[in-house]
């Protein structure tokens, strides 16, 4: 249990910094409050520099976009620029569709200017430009459109069977992945050698995703099955199960319309705007030390949406916490569900307007 962990774990301080004892007079639930409030101080204190609590996309840099070209001439190059931004925005954004936003198509004209650098490449498929953009100048044009953002997405995990059973590579679902990239969504792979159990992924099972966090750093996993001009899809997102079937008379034509209905599918989920703060408490059980505590809070507190957290007590393995942020307390959760550490609960808890636990 949490408050058994900090009261044998964490030992509170004096005022004078010291290590003491609790003070006679103090009841079990201040003394877990005040063990939490103190270990907050301390794990900010430290920085937290051995935790990494919403960790770097898989698939590299969310400012850096792989764009095809159909030669080197300016005009193809500025074009390319005008795409890449469109979707590094989007992604910047966390999935907001920004184009009907005042301001957007002056940005577009100006895509050039925001460039850092950019290099052609040449593979089997035809020519490209690897564009990037300088974070900074991107994140204050995504103020200045009028976007609070929810933050950068995980990349999706893609866990997609052909009719022998076996999973698609990387060079498989490349339609998949460009459709999905195109709206500014990314996706990662499976190690071929080791790759997690899609059957258990798609029933979310929790030890499957909690595997999944630690190798692949997400909470987002498609899983598909393709047979016979045919698919069926399951997008775990948090834990909760979204599921389709498409068809196709191309195997191309299926993965690249499952990398749209997936982009849909998140963004109805996740991409939701806030008219204003939002405040409310938010439950997270199934914590198991006193450093799945300070995790969770320099989590929450590196979320470019939560503007202030504090802890209101603890029960057994959970705590609840008062919240504000830009955007509703639910879509809050499902997109700190989606980062990989935590899962939406079904079962809603006492006083709380979302319920959420922790993954191991």
């Amino acid at each position: 249990m949490l408050a058994g962990v900090l009261r044998s774990g964490v030992a509170p301080m004096d005022a004078g910094g010291a290590i003491g004892q609790t003070s006679p007079g103090i009841s079990l639930f201040e003394d877990i409050h005040m063990r939490l409030s103190r270990l907050s101080f301390v794990a900010l204190l430290f920085g937290l520099a051995v935790l990494s609590p919403w960790r770097a996309q898989a698939q590299g840099s969310p400012y850096s976009v792989i764009v095809p070209v159909n030669d080197v001439s300016d005009a193809q190059r500025n074009a390319a620029f005008v795409t890449a931004l469109g979707q590094v925005l989007t992604r910047v954004a966390g999935g907001q569709d920004l184009r009907s936003n005042a301001g957007y198509g002056d940005a577009m004209k100006n895509a050039a200017s925001l460039v850092r650098k950019y290099q052609y490449q040449r593979a089997a498929t035809g020519l490209s430009l690897e564009v990037d953009f300088e974070p900074g100048t991107v994140r204050r044009l995504i103020s200045t459109l009028g976007v609070a953002s929810a933050g950068v997405k995980p990349p999706v995990l893609l866990l997609v069977q052909g009719a022998d059973g076996k999973l698609f590579d990387q060079s498989s679902l490349a339609s998949l992945a460009s459709s999905a990239s195109a709206r500014g969504t990314n996706v990662t792979y499976p190690d071929a050698s080791n790759p997690p159990d899609a059957t258990q992924a798609a029933a979310a099972d929790a030890a499957t995703l909690a595997a999944i966090d630690q190798q692949y750093h997400t909470g987002l996993v498609l899983v598909g099955s393709l047979h016979n001009g045919s698919a069926s899809w399951t997008l775990i997102s948090g834990g909760q199960a979204q599921k389709w079937t498409n068809k196709g008379t191309t195997e191309d034509s299926l993965l690249s319309d499952a990398g749209n209905g997936m982009v849909d599918r998140i963004g109805k989920q996740l991409n939701v705007i806030g008219a204003g703060v939002s405040e409310g408490k938010v439950w997270v059980g199934g914590l198991k030390s006193a450093m799945d505590y300070a995790d969770l809070l320099s989590a929450l507190r590196a979320d470019p949406s939560i503007s202030d957290v504090s802890t209101i007590g603890a029960q057994n393995d959970g705590v609840l916490l008062d919240v504000k942020a830009s955007v509703p307390l639910s879509a809050l959760a499902a997109n700190l569900a989606a980062g990989g550490r935590l899962l939406l609960d079904k079962d809603a808890h006492d006083g709380a307007d979302a319920t959420l636990s922790w993954l191991h």
